[in-house]
């Protein structure tokens, strides 16, 4: 059956990164499988395409994408509150979708309101993203009361979709969240534009054009990395372990493309005296990523948050990139064996591993094809699609008093 899903997105939508690829691709399968799809979202952000957005009134002064906790937030979601009731009661829809915790906090009064199902799509823990990002202190006082807000929120929806198992085991274990109102569809990737370079003469030359664009030099092997750089990423270990990699192996160059702080990041390469073998270009746009991430022969993942998923890992598995990464819960998950995993936040260990994998061409080429048959088999967003749909499908049916449909699952490699 279709549905329209009123989407709820507390953020500065489109701006190319994990939480919002991840926002974007579910709207587009959603869409695929005959839903319509209404998003409501902040003010600011790229508009995309086909999608039916409806933005809060205007703050003229912020323009640029809001990353993370901001007390901007406050006013921004008001402004939001008020949109998505708007739109709700213009749309009249049968099930809402809200993304992050304000998200669900927004969505809540409206499911209460029109008495229909809410769905919160929950990628990581409130307060676990603002100690992540330094907005907020374990010894603050605010630390207690924005915890309590976090297990209220907690309960208000129908449902929780978590990007991981292990977030999922995290909500059950630390918040007693129902374990049968709780629902994990994995970080997904579209296989068919994110896929292995092919050798073809025309990739081969966009290939050596975006190489050429970037300034590095056609003898140097190159360690990749997409997402938002921030210290909770792993950015900072990143570049440490890229001065011990690049002292050892001088033809080694690391491509770590995202945002913000860009220029802070190139005067950390700079300070560590890799800056002639690091190219820092800022944002990526998400339709040019799969081009990209094409000239690594190595991916890293550095990522050092206890909560949030890890979204860039799947691109890379279904580029047929070996991944090197932190040993997390999330990476453990997603990768399996085909992932080479670095002590948690050891910038040494992690060069070594980059090393070895870099001196091992032949394991890289099997752990690559080994993680491009994990992303086709568990990671697709065909599944990931199928399994939001059921989940709306157990909601209705719960609200009813009906039996429950049953989730489609991952056959495992």
């Amino acid at each position: 059956m279709a549905y329209t899903v009123l989407t709820i997105a507390p953020t500065s939508f489109f701006a190319d990164y994990g939480c919002h690829v991840r926002i974007w691709e579910e709207v587009k399968i959603l869409k695929q499988l005959g839903h319509r799809v209404v998003m409501t979202t902040y003010h600011n952000g790229d508009d995309m395409p086909n999608l039916e957005i409806r933005r809060s009134w205007d703050v003229p002064w912020i323009k640029r994408a809001m990353i993370g906790s901001s007390r901007h937030k406050l006013y921004c979601d008001a402004a939001l509150s008020w949109r998505a009731l708007r739109v709700a009661l213009e749309v009249k829809p049968d099930i809402i979708h809200a993304h992050l915790h304000d998200g669900a906090l927004i969505g809540a009064v409206l499911s209460r309101l029109l008495r229909i199902p809410l769905i919160f799509d929950y990628q990581g823990s409130l307060t676990g993203e603002m100690l992540d990002h330094g907005f907020l202190k374990r010894n603050s006082i605010f630390y207690g009361p924005t915890r309590a807000l976090e297990g209220v929120i907690n309960t208000l929806p129908d449902a929780v979709i978590t990007s991981s198992y292990n977030a999922a085991t995290l909500l059950h274990r630390e918040w007693n969240f129902p374990r049968d109102r709780l629902y994990t569809v994995t970080d997904s990737v579209n296989t068919e534009r994110f896929h292995p370079f092919d050798g073809s003469p025309a990739w081969e030359a966009e290939r050596q054009r975006l190489r050429q664009e970037l300034g590095i030099p056609p003898d140097r092997r190159i360690v990749a990395y997409i997402g938002l750089l921030a210290p909770y990423q792993g950015t900072n270990k990143l570049l440490e372990a890229a001065q011990q990699v690049i002292a050892a192996r001088p033809d080694v160059h690391f491509l770590i493309m995202g945002y913000p702080d860009v220029l802070s990041y190139r005067a950390l390469a700079q300070s560590l005296g890799v800056d002639s073998h690091v190219t820092l270009p800022g944002r990526i746009l998400y339709k040019d990523l799969h081009a990209y991430l094409a000239l690594g022969d190595v991916a890293v993942a550095p990522k050092m948050s206890a909560t949030e998923g890890a979204g860039k890992i799947t691109n890379y598995m279904a580029m047929g990139l070996p991944v090197v990464t932190f040993d997390t819960p999330v990476s453990r998950e997603m990768l399996g064996d085909s992932g080479v995993y670095a002590r948690l936040g050891d910038s040494a260990s992690l060069a070594q591993e980059l090393i070895g994998l870099l001196d091992d061409p032949r394991r890289a080429r099997e752990l690559g094809q080994q993680g491009r048959n994990k992303a086709v088999a568990e990671h697709s967003w065909e599944l990931g699609g199928q399994q939001i749909a059921a989940i709306y499908e157990r909601a209705f049916a719960r609200r009813a008093g009906r039996p429950l449909p049953p989730v489609p699952t991952v056959v495992s490699t």
